[in-house]
């Protein structure tokens, strides 16, 4: 009787899902300045500041917080500033960016954080399908991040890859 093998098992290929890289939704949180706002377009200045006292900080607590303004208003940037200095105690980090914005940057981030030497000369997969929809710049990140020191570099499945490149002997 013959033997089937997994070649796929055994071909050394390494797969690497994009997914565990990109933040969980619940901890991105959105600061909008927009309801601080004089019928949505105005910043008065004492009104705000007071606002932002009696605001409850506590919801940003542990969250990676984006601070935009949803509505076509001049908002000087003294306002982004005094909004941060309330956030910078309570929030794991702040940032002038939308939430979807936000979450790219973090991934991008954990992809910065990667040692490129665990894949060293080896046979790179970047998983292709999934529940979640990863950001393009994820591909882009990764890509720069391991070209310099993998064998190959491939897109998709095990089963049907995408060679996306091949280090020349």
């Amino acid at each position: 009787m013959e033997v089937i093998t997994n070649k796929i098992a055994t071909s050394g290929l390494i797969t690497l899902d994009l997914t565990q890289y990109l933040p969980e939704k619940e901890s991105i949180a959105a600061f909008d300045i927009k309801p601080f706002l004089f019928k949505e377009l105005i910043l008065k200045e004492k009104e705000y500041r007071e606002a932002l006292k009696n605001h409850d900080w506590q919801i940003y607590q542990g969250k990676h917080v984006a601070i935009f303004c949803s509505t076509d208003a001049i908002i000087p940037l003294w306002a982004y500033m005094l909004a941060t200095t309330y956030l910078q105690s309570v929030a794991a980090s702040v940032h002038f960016s939308t939430p979807d914005t936000l979450a790219t940057e973090i991934c991008i981030r954990h992809i910065e954080a990667i040692n490129p030497e665990e894949y060293t000369g080896k046979k790179v997969i970047i998983k292709g399908c999934g529940d979640k929809e990863i950001p393009e710049a994820a591909y882009v990140a990764i890509s720069t991040k391991l070209l310099p020191v993998v064998h190959s570099l491939m897109y998709g499945e095990a089963c049907s890859t995408v060679p996306v490149y091949k280090k020349k002997a």
